[in-house]
């Protein structure tokens, strides 16, 4: 079993489930649904299967869910599945919920040549399953830590000494490497540097299509800060080639996914 998944189990079900073993008979069989009560985007399913030895699935990661449709179906002890209801819900509800909010994001954007990104701005410990339900969603993860890529940062530049010296060391490394630029002076010296990635930050889309012009493909363009579900597509329409929006992980809002158990 997931480590993660175990360790909610543990956190939930400590000693036991008391009130499921206070009024359920032990040899009790019972088949219980998972329910959408809203349209969402279901994700998270790989996981709940590691929690029930029968389970029947009506849905797979990134399909589309209306009210009252059957997303998957399982059967054992009762008391198993009252026990393990909460923590399969939980993961469901948080893994649909970032699903549902990145199909909103790569809707809005349907029709550019720019692919929205995801960030490291997740629930500690949850990161792979976050950017899995983001990826389920329709948006492209990002860099998954500090280890598979390099992102050169404002702070990273300070530290090194200057843009090229920064970008000079971390060709070393043959990592890919992208480089966030904050003023037309850093553009150009990472230009000069043959940065292929650039990160514009906090720009508005006026700005951002400037610059991109500016550029005029000899590096590629992602743009981050300030990016919502209102302005995503003004940002698109500039040019870029990304953009990225934390808001995607660290703000999506858990769905209405709910459990009805019948005796068997």
């Amino acid at each position: 079993m997931t480590p993660i998944l175990r360790m909610a189990l543990e956190e939930d079900i400590g000693s036991g489930d008391v009130t499921s073993r206070a009024c359920v008979p032990q040899s009790q069989q019972a088949c219980g649904r998972f329910l959408a009560r809203e349209p969402l985007v279901i994700a998270g399913l790989g996981l709940i299967s590691e929690l029930y030895d029968s389970i029947v699935f009506h849905k797979k990661d990134g399909d589309r869910c209306v009210d009252g449709e059957v997303v998957a179906e399982v059967q054992g002890s009762a008391l198993l599945l009252l026990e393990r209801e909460r923590v399969a819900l939980n993961f469901l509800q948080r893994l649909s919920g970032v699903a549902t909010l990145a199909r909103q994001y790569a809707d809005a954007v349907a029709g550019t040549n720019c692919r929205v990104l995801d960030t490291r701005k997740t629930t500690p410990g949850l990161r792979a399953l976050e950017k899995a339900a983001a990826a389920a969603g329709g948006v492209t993860n990002h860099r998954m830590g500090l280890y598979d890529a390099i992102l050169i940062k404002n702070n990273h530049i300070a530290a090194a000494g200057g843009v090229r010296p920064a970008i000079e060391r971390a060709r070393a490394s043959d990592l890919p490497i992208e480089i966030e630029v904050r003023t037309r002076a850093e553009l150009h010296e990472a230009l000069d540097a043959g940065a292929a990635h650039l990160l514009l930050d906090n720009l508005t889309p006026a700005e951002a299509a400037e610059w991109v012009r500016e550029i005029a493909g000899r590096a590629r363009v992602e743009l981050s800060g300030g990016i919502t579900l209102r302005n995503v597509r003004a940002y698109a329409e500039t040019g870029a080639d990304f953009v990225s929006a934390g808001a995607i992980t660290h703000s999506a809002k858990a769905v209405d996914i709910s459990f009805r158990l019948e005796l068997l």
